[in-house]
């Protein structure tokens, strides 16, 4: 090979590499790669949601879900959640603005369970029971348990830490 053509492929390289970083943000429910999850941000939703657990990045679920779930507020999984309505409704809209385009099927009830989906499911398959027991994690939906980076929407696995 030439040095030109050598440099050439380098650049091809690097160029290629960039890029494949650059769309690691796809639908978690659809891609197998998806790490960095959070790419959007929204200051009430991060203040609302993230004070209870982690500001579940959007795209983790279907807008169909978001809209479900911002409905029930009032009963969020056994506590009241409720916000008010221009609050509810910046926060519905940039959920469902930003949410995951999974292949469910329009008839299907929405799913409001992250841990249910999935993506989910593959991910954690090979978590044992006693880590979901652990009093450190508690819940699967207690993703910051693990994931050091869970705030910034990182869930790589060299982020990784299982409580003992």
């Amino acid at each position: 090979m030439t040095f030109e053509f050598k440099n050439i492929l380098r650049m091809f390289a690097v160029v290629a590499l960039l890029a494949g970083g650059m769309t690691s943000v796809a639908h978690a429910e659809d891609d197998d790669d998806d790490e960095h999850i959070a790419t959007v941000s929204n200051a009430k939703w991060k203040t609302e949601c993230g004070s209870c657990h982690v500001a579940f990045p959007p795209r983790l679920l279907p807008a169909s879900s978001w809209k479900t779930m911002m409905s029930g507020l009032d009963k969020h999984f056994g506590t009241d959640a409720s916000l008010d309505a221009a609050t509810s409704r910046e926060i519905g809209n940039f959920l469902q603005k930003h949410a995951g385009s999974g292949k469910r099927a329009t008839s299907e009830k929405p799913n409001l369970r992250i841990t249910e989906t999935r993506w989910f499911i593959r991910e954690h398959d090979e978590v044992p029971n006693a880590t979901w027991k652990n009093t450190q994690v508690k819940s699967a939906a207690n993703c910051a348990a693990c994931h050091l980076q869970a705030e910034k929407g990182d869930y790589s696995e060299r982020n990784i830490r299982i409580p003992k």
